[in-house]
């Protein structure tokens, strides 16, 4: 699995190079997200989605492309998940192409996801999917699976002591330290927001470890009719036998944003998370201050009415994501398993689809989600709204919340100046010496 790092080590740059790539940098995350998320054009093969008409994958995800399903010694795989007789959801579901309403129009163009889903999180009704039962690898998304679990059994104001084992967990890790002290609350941020394989280790580990929480991780997948699910491991991991769909996933994530404090977490954007005491085996450590922690689900700063989500990547898994968001009075879900960041990144995709959603008619419907035979004024299940943002008008418009475009256009373009001001005064400095 590609391991990414909360904090990682970085080369030096001269105080011009510095400046000029950071004002550079924010001016286009700032003024133009499609800019700053720019790929790169040319290539000799247009882009088509991938087919799935033919159902490769109905039984199983696509063979790995590492040894992480390897079985252990003296180990055996697990046989494919059986599939249901009819599909979960109804007939139409069973298809493994595009899943449409009638009438319904083109697709967003540009989907590079193989699997897909939109649904109503209030009625549980399934809008439109492609290949929604098909077998794919969860990667991040399935600690949704785990937060439910947790959620629903750990006191979230008692205080955990991290390990060396937390510390040492493969893959993606927040930065837990041996000593440090954290409430069960912010490892579900630090797990949710974060991804910390290192939380989900130190949550597994107060549900009986690893073993025992994959155990009850799948009874309630299967408790919830989520047949196409498996995990092989707490933190998305791949293992043998991992397994979910893009139908599962919108099932999985409507669950768990019945929790309160799912809801709020998945709905944070930045959090101060604790640091750990300095090891007294190690000459000359010192203690380790704690650090701000930011959302990994890019939609909760640009997509207006972004609910929250949950964000996933391995190497045999390829992208994952969930997300959900609001709009006139709908709450819809996206779901995209095996995504790749061409020809535009997940998060984009997801939006393109939220948009697609939103702009069928209010009773499109190719199926539902398990039990479910509500409306939106009288709906199947009790969701949890997320908090109104601290010190924000909820009504206003992203430019609004962020700041009036003009205003920040004039101020990048004084530091773009500045910055490349330094940058010619420190070139010519440097062919002096």
């Amino acid at each position: 699995m590609r391991t990414r790092m909360t904090r990682r080590a970085r080369r030096p740059r001269s105080l011009a190079a510095t400046l000029v790539a950071g004002l550079l940098g924010a001016a286009a995350l700032t003024l133009s997200p499609t800019l700053a998320d720019a790929q790169p054009t040319g290539t000799t093969t247009p882009f088509t989605t991938p087919n799935t008409d033919s159902c490769p994958n109905k039984t199983a995800p696509p063979p790995a492309i590492d040894a992480s399903e390897v079985p252990g010694p003296g180990e055996t795989g697990p046989d494919p998940l059986p599939v249901p007789a009819s599909p979960v959801g109804g007939d139409r579901l069973g298809g493994c192409g595009l899943v449409l309403p009638d009438k319904a129009p083109p697709v967003p163009a540009e989907i590079s996801a193989t699997a897909w889903t939109i649904a109503d999180l209030d009625t549980g009704r399934v809008l439109a999917a492609k290949d929604p039962h098909g077998r794919y690898r969860p990667a991040s998304t399935i600690k949704v699976l785990l937060a439910t679990v947790a959620l629903r059994a750990l006191d979230l104001n008692k205080v955990v002591v991290g390990t060396q084992e937390d510390a040492n967990a493969d893959g993606t890790r927040v930065g837990i330290g041996p000593g440090g002290r954290y409430t069960n609350k912010q490892l579900m941020q630090a797990l949710l927001m974060c991804s910390g394989n290192d939380a989900a280790h130190a949550v597994a580990a107060q549900l009986g470890g690893d073993r025992a929480t994959v155990a009850k991780m799948n009874e309630l997948a299967k408790r919830l009719r989520a047949l196409d699910t498996r995990a092989a491991t707490p933190s998305g991991l791949d293992g043998p036998g991992m397994s979910t769909s893009a139908y599962d996933l919108a099932l999985l994530f409507r669950e768990a944003m019945t929790i309160p404090a799912f809801a709020e977490i998945v709905h944070t954007e930045q959090v101060d998370f604790p640091g750990y005491p300095a090891d007294p085996k190690i000459p000359d450590d010192k203690d380790h201050p704690g650090f701000p922690i930011a959302n990994d689900n890019r939609l909760l700063f640009d997509y207006d009415g972004d609910l929250g989500g949950k964000t996933g990547y391995t190497d045999d898994a390829r992208q994952t994501f969930v997300t959900a968001a609001a709009r006139g009075g709908h709450r819809l879900v996206v779901t995209l398993l095996k995504a790749d960041v061409l020809p535009i990144r997940p998060p984009e995709q997801a939006a393109r689809l939220l948009d697609y959603g939103f702009a069928l008619p209010r009773d499109a419907s190719v199926g539902t989600l398990p039990g479910d035979t509500g409306t939106t004024a009288n709906p199947g299940v009790t969701l949890a709204s997320p908090p109104p943002h601290p010190n924000s008008d909820t009504t206003a418009t992203p430019a609004e919340r962020h700041g009036s475009w003009g205003t920040i256009a004039i101020i990048a373009g004084l530091v773009l100046v500045i910055g490349l001001g330094i940058a010619a005064w420190s070139l010519r400095g440097r062919t002096r010496s």
